[in-house]
């Protein structure tokens, strides 16, 4: 099979590591890439949203699958794109229909549904321009903390935690009216705090039966013991001690479920990911968001820990026939940390020279998240630069060989938080 993959990111080297690893992949192409999926397949100056250019390249490549990493093309229609192409219709593509993709595309449309099919989550209220006032109300009169969340698609900025009321009205206004979030925080869902611990769950769907993959943590703080702004995400752990047993009876029972047979119920078609994040609350679990796509960087450690054929599971997923297949887990635990840009997530420069990127061994990888290449040296590209996965017997010696590795490669203005997994390490 020749393959197009869609992003950039860290998720993407991750996947194109795992795809190139199945017998059934002829050619794995990565549109647009990094100077680390090149190492998996070949790179293309594509961008993920521009659909006529990528029709063209599947066509003249003879594309069998279309694997769209990020939610960016989702949300934008590309299984629409391709389903209403006839010369494309026979391509699968592994990812939700655009009104799919929405349970991650709006966070009003997530609660709804939630709402309608009993799903457990927080409370919540959305406003816009056109009843601001009354939000500007409704916040007055909110226990703190209020959480603030752009409706649209934020790059995994969109949530503000206000302490405050007038903290909140502030933000409520930078986001609706000044425009904090683009055409993001247009609209605004305002939701009840939730006190516990997050945890990501994710599931591959073919629409009709799903499959529960590896669980994991992510630590989305730019600093140490979870203080300061909210990044991309700044590392991940896998898998998550708690989420076994009784718990994961209640996760499968009262949300993975609702949500594969509420989508079969309403006809909207997903074929694919499904990212839920969790919180626990005083041992139960809500619904915190959807995403149309793995997480990154919770796909760093998820994948490796994947034991299965990646792309048997898709042609499952292509098929219906998810019901036959049996995911296998890697019993080490993998932890992976974030290598970043100075000033990240706010400004930081790019074009700094990476060195002493060591070569993938068999109980550590180094996926590129923003880097690009340059003849023979690897610049950074992006805010979040490289994570270093490591996998061990258990989580405490994974997170000191991938912070042992972090320490290692150099480049100008490098972070990395030190602390990722701390609930669960003495």
């Amino acid at each position: 099979m020749n393959i197009l993959l869609l992003g950039s990111g860290g998720r993407e080297h991750a996947l194109a590591w795992k795809i190139a690893q199945s017998t059934a992949c002829t050619h794995l192409y990565i549109a647009p890439g990094n100077a680390g999926t090149a190492a998996y397949g070949t790179n293309v100056n594509m961008g993920v949203s521009d659909f006529e250019k990528i029709k063209s390249f599947c066509l003249d490549n003879q594309i069998d699958m279309l694997v769209p990493g990020s939610e960016e093309p989702l949300v934008n229609g590309v299984y629409d794109f391709f389903k209403a192409d006839a010369a494309l219709q026979h391509i699968p593509v592994i990812g939700p229909s655009q009104e799919g993709a929405q349970m991650e595309g709006s966070k009003a449309f997530a609660k709804l549904f939630m709402q309608r099919h009993n799903i457990p989550t927080a409370a919540y209220r959305e406003f816009s321009e056109a009843n601001f006032e009354e939000g500007v109300a409704y916040i007055r009169q909110h226990a703190v903390p209020i959480v603030l969340k752009a409706d649209g698609l934020a790059a995994g900025k969109g949530v503000v935690i206000t302490s405050s009321h007038d903290e909140a009205v502030q933000e409520f206004e930078e986001m609706i009216r000044s425009a904090k979030f683009g055409e993001a925080s247009k609209k605004v869902v305002i939701e009840q705090f939730l006190t516990g611990i997050e945890l990501s769950v994710f599931v591959l769907t073919d629409g009709k039966h799903y499959k529960i993959l590896p669980t994991a943590k992510d630590y989305k703080r730019i600093g140490e013991g979870d203080t300061g702004l909210n990044t991309g995400g700044m590392g991940a752990v896998s898998p998550v001690p708690f989420a076994q047993g009784a718990f994961m009876e209640m996760v499968e029972d009262r949300i993975i479920r609702p949500t594969v047979e509420g989508l079969a119920k309403e006809h909207i078609i997903y074929h694919g990911f499904i990212f839920f994040g969790l919180i626990k609350v005083e041992g139960e679990p809500f619904v915190i968001e959807y995403n149309c796509r793995m997480g990154d960087p919770e796909t760093e450690v998820v994948i490796p820990r994947l034991q299965n054929d990646l792309l048997e599971l898709f042609t499952a997923v292509q098929k219906q026939s998810l019901n036959e297949m049996t995911v296998y887990e890697d019993p080490r635990a993998a932890a992976t940390v974030m290598l970043v840009s100075k000033g990240y997530p706010e400004a930081y420069e790019k074009g700094k020279v990476i060195t002493e990127i060591p070569a993938p061994a068999k109980d550590q990888l180094v996926f590129h998240a923003g880097t690009k290449a340059d003849g023979d040296q690897v610049l950074t590209n992006g805010g979040r630069v490289i994570a270093v996965t490591s996998l061990a017997s258990d989580l405490q010696l994974a997170l000191t060989h991938s912070r042992q590795t972090a320490e290692r490669i150099q480049f100008d203005g490098k972070y990395y938080r030190r602390d990722i997994g701390y609930e669960f390490v003495s």
